[in-house]
């Protein structure tokens, strides 16, 4: 595929900055707007940056007058809701090939159905307003693209991670309390299976989507192929940290009422097994494929956090939640 001139929307989190850097090194023409405030994922080199709020729309249309250029690709990961979408349609239309607009698998059918999940499972959240906001959008982007061919493509990640996101409910807390000797919550009985797909495998199926006229008009999950169990997520996080971790079981339902703040995202996506098939999107991108499984990616985590202490923050809402989860009585 000949070079695209991509404008990333966001571009330095952890599912964006990865695709940043493969799409630079396939020889892509990348530019990147955000407020620029982040530190902990810098642009590469060969990235150039516009510095714009994406929720101011006048100030986002006067920077990129002012950079006087046009893009074949706008890949937007910073919008959520359907007046943010609207922006975004009004910003580029007619003046983009592809506007990529990233949703969540989280939008389907929860709990599902069948597993695999298809790209044809119904979308479906009743417990998550997240995902809800997610197929409202998607709803919007739909429609544009049919009344008016806006050329639109839908992606859905699952959840994807990076060396700086522990994927557990506590994040570092978790390691800390694993590392202290203390007991560790795990969801429902730990057997439900989870696709955790590591950022950089996600870039190349992403990346190979920009340009492509096929996938115009069209969504796509990328969630690699790899759903271990949350037992064997924790294990092997706990074996990266160098100890064998206390697991200790408790229902979703129960979590959920003790600490809030999980709630939505525990009983509308993390409580369910979630396995995908990906057999569309690799139809278009046949090198797409899972490289890095947890077991590996828990020690770039751990090496990571290990490498600066001042990153291992305790969140003591969490340790609290925790401390109550176990002091409840237990069947």
């Amino acid at each position: 595929m000949s070079p695209q001139r991509i404008l990333f929307i966001g571009g330095t989190g952890i599912i964006s900055s990865a695709s940043v850097s493969h799409a630079l090194d396939l020889g892509h023409d990348v530019t990147v707007l955000n407020r620029g405030t982040t530190g902990i994922r810098p642009l590469p080199d060969g990235a150039r940056s516009i510095v714009a709020d994406i929720r101011d729309p006048e100030a986002t249309r006067a920077a990129l007058d002012a950079a006087g250029e046009d893009f074949d690709v706008v890949a937007d990961f910073l919008s959520f809701t359907p007046d943010q979408v609207q922006s975004g349609i009004d910003l580029f239309e007619g003046r983009v090939g592809q506007y990529v607009f990233i949703s969540s698998a989280s939008a389907y059918q929860t709990p599902p159905s069948r597993l695999p999940v298809t790209e044809s499972t119904p979308l479906r959240n009743p417990h998550w307003q997240y995902s809800r906001d997610k197929i409202a959008c998607e709803d919007l982007l739909v429609s544009a693209y049919r009344e008016r061919g806006f050329p639109v493509t839908i992606v859905r990640p699952s959840h994807t991670y990076d060396a700086t996101s522990v994927p557990t409910l506590g994040g570092w807390t978790d390691i800390a309390r694993m590392r202290a000797g203390k007991p560790v919550v795990v969801h429902g009985d730990g057997s439900s299976l989870w696709t955790i797909t590591h950022t950089r495998d996600f870039a190349v199926g992403f990346v190979g989507l920009l340009g492509h006229p096929a996938a115009v008009g069209d969504a796509f999950h990328i969630t690699g192929d790899h759903a271990p169990t949350w037992d064997q997520i924790y294990r092997w996080l706990g074996a990266a940290a160098g100890v064998d971790p206390e697991l200790v079981h408790v229902a979703s339902d129960t979590i959920a009422a003790v600490h809030p703040a999980w709630g939505d995202g525990l009983l509308g996506d993390k409580a369910h097994s979630m396995v995908f098939d990906n057999s569309k999107v690799k139809g278009l991108v046949p090198e797409f494929r899972t490289t890095v499984t947890f077991d590996k990616g828990a020690h770039e985590i751990l090496a990571w956090y290990d490498a600066n202490p001042d990153r291992q923050i305790v969140d003591a809402a969490a340790d609290a939640a925790f401390k109550r989860v176990l002091a409840l009585p237990r069947s």
